[in-house]
């Protein structure tokens, strides 16, 4: 089979054996939002059209390609679900000639306690790619990025799930207020990083900690060097404060760089970390398609 993570910036594509094994994989930043005018078939083409001229098959697809940017939105699916869920609700997509046929994977969609809902697309595919191997019973596994996500995994099933936008609310302080301007880029300081963790378990709230912020600048106690690794370490700081409220053990999945920094900071808190494989979205591939071939 073809495994593609498509997203909002990159391509991702694995052609797979019966087994579930890479047997070839291919990255361009060919994202969603470099396709133009729809023409998605043919940037698929362009990068696995060999593949499909061998015949390899099925076709799945995940991630933004299914959003109401991509090449057809494939509804979201209301939790709790898993592999075989999700492989019933596929989205299909055809083009060219008859035997050109894909399917996308919908996104998932749950309420919090208070009734709002909280949505996610891409990740359902990390998450169902990694369920096995955690075995029964109840996981919190964190996506980190700009927006993440935490899931509650329940018996191989995605209960539900929370997002928090701490990657964007730090892009956009670093980059686009006040505190910006009392930064410089330098090495990563850890010891900054850890005080920023520290301080978000302090009282005050997030909105007067990141004016603490510019005021420790402003008093020469805090580095320009040192003060974005500061505001990193206070958002993630907040965020794990209200993530890991009753949580013992939390499971991290994602890019290397970030998955170390919420290690550093949840074992801070006390709290024991596995860090997961980063292409676990290829097995959670194969398993939705599996699932879908075993349901005919």
């Amino acid at each position: 089979m073809i495994a593609i993570d498509w997203g909002t910036t990159g391509f991702r594509a694995f052609r797979l054996d019966a087994a579930g094994h890479v047997v070839e994989r291919r990255e361009a930043a060919l994202g969603i939002l470099a396709v133009h005018d729809q023409r998605f078939a043919e940037a698929l083409e362009s990068q696995v059209g060999d593949w499909l001229n061998l015949g390899v098959a099925p076709v799945l697809m995940s991630g933004m390609v299914g959003s109401r940017q991509g090449w057809r939105e494939a509804a979201y699916l209301p939790c709790p679900v898993g592999a075989s869920d999700v492989g019933a609700h596929l989205t299909e997509v055809q083009w060219g000639s008859p035997t050109r046929v894909g399917w996308i994977v919908p996104g998932l969609i749950t309420r919090d306690a208070s009734g709002i809902h909280d949505v996610l697309r891409g990740e359902e595919t990390q998450i169902l790619g990694i369920a096995a191997d955690l075995g029964p019973g109840e996981h919190a596994v964190c996506l980190p990025g700009t927006h993440s996500k935490w899931i509650t995994l329940r018996d191989g099933r995605i209960i539900t799930f929370r997002t928090f936008m701490t990657g964007e609310l730090f892009a956009v302080l670093r980059d686009h207020s006040i505190l910006g301007r009392t930064m410089r880029h330098g090495a990563d300081d850890f010891t900054a990083f850890d005080a920023g963790v520290q301080r978000a378990s302090a009282p005050g709230g997030l909105p007067h900690h990141l004016f603490g912020i510019r005021a420790e600048s402003l008093a020469g106690r805090l580095d320009p060097e040192a003060a974005a690794q500061y505001l990193s370490g206070l958002l993630i700081g907040h965020e794990l404060r209200e993530a890991v409220r009753s949580t013992t053990a939390v499971h991290l999945l994602g890019a290397p760089a970030l998955v170390d920094r919420y290690a550093r900071a949840l074992r801070t808190r006390g709290i024991a970390v596995e860090i997961l494989d980063p292409d676990a979205a290829v097995r959670g591939l194969f398993h939705i398609a599996r699932s879908r071939s075993g349901a005919r």
